[in-house]
């Protein structure tokens, strides 16, 4: 059975650009309340370019933390065609996605 951070990694890889989901969202799927354990793992992560943690946000659609820096991840995730106003993401209902039950 895979440890709880691979898991993490493994829905964090299913979203697609120009997407985000929620740490909730992620533990929903995991099927856990764990959503700050959520947050640790991908603080975590020692492949951001492989697992996509900038756009994991917080379930109000601000934008929540980033190892490399919120200005950071606010860059890579307008790259993906995100866009944010004032720390949140804009119509961020359309941008969500939701793991398939």
């Amino acid at each position: 059975m895979k440890d709880f951070a691979s898991r993490v990694y493994g829905l964090t890889k299913r979203v697609p650009r120009g997407k985000v989901t929620t740490y909730g969202e992620i533990a929903r799927a995991m099927r856990t309340k764990g959503c700050r354990a959520v947050g640790n793992a991908l603080h975590k992560n020692p492949t951001p370019v492989i697992v996509p943690c900038h756009r994991v946000v917080k379930s109000d659609g601000s934008i929540g933390g980033f190892a490399l820096g919120k200005r950071k991840k606010i860059k890579l995730l307008e790259k993906e065609r995100v866009k944010i106003r004032n720390g949140r993401i804009i119509n961020f209902e359309n941008k969500l996605f939701k793991f398939k039950r």
